[in-house]
């Protein structure tokens, strides 16, 4: 496909004279050429800049799905940065025993709220019906004081976030034969 733009004109003059008409001028097809090389150049230059865009667009998508996955707990881990300055400050502390109690009732509190802000909230159990979705039953317990599948006690309290479950409730479940 060794033809240059001559040959391709000469050609083209060559098939309209042949198909009997009015033949163009050599410098009309040039004339011609050009402009048809100028748009496939504007084309061409139009096509890579597009890529090129997309290109940045692809790798700064990328960046920022990096930065949110990397920072994403940020907001998370501040939320606990005062009940470890508490916890701190128990230790550090010379009070009485009901003191330290005290103290790490409000830790707790402060735990419960900084998961409260970010959508945790705990499981009822105790006196609810065993619900096997939300609890986890580590024992049977034979009794008559209690309807059957009623949750006695709460080894260990079951925790969801929003409408999920994250930990189920470890309990006790009243078995009755009545």
């Amino acid at each position: 496909m060794g033809r240059t733009e001559q040959d391709v004109q000469e050609e083209s003059l060559q098939q309209q004279d042949q198909n009997g008409e009015a033949a163009v001028q050599p410098d009309q097809a040039a004339e011609q050429l050009q402009k048809l090389q100028a748009e496939r150049d504007a084309l061409y230059d139009r096509v890579a800049r597009q890529q090129a865009e997309f290109d940045n667009y692809r790798k700064r998508s990328q960046k920022e799905q990096q930065d949110y996955r990397d920072y994403a707990l940020t907001d998370f881990a501040k939320q606990f940065l005062p009940v470890l300055d508490s916890f701190d400050r128990a230790l550090n502390s010379q009070g009485s025993d009901a003191d330290l109690r005290k103290g790490l009732e409000l830790i707790r509190r402060q735990l419960e709220d900084a998961l409260a802000k970010i959508g945790v909230k705990t499981v009822p159990a105790k006196g609810e019906q065993f619900d096997p979705h939300v609890h986890e039953a580590i024992e049977m317990v034979e009794t008559e004081d209690a309807p059957d599948n009623e949750v006695l006690d709460e080894l260990a309290r079951g925790y969801m976030i929003k409408d999920r479950l994250l930990r189920p409730a470890m309990v006790r479940v009243a078995k009755n034969h009545k």
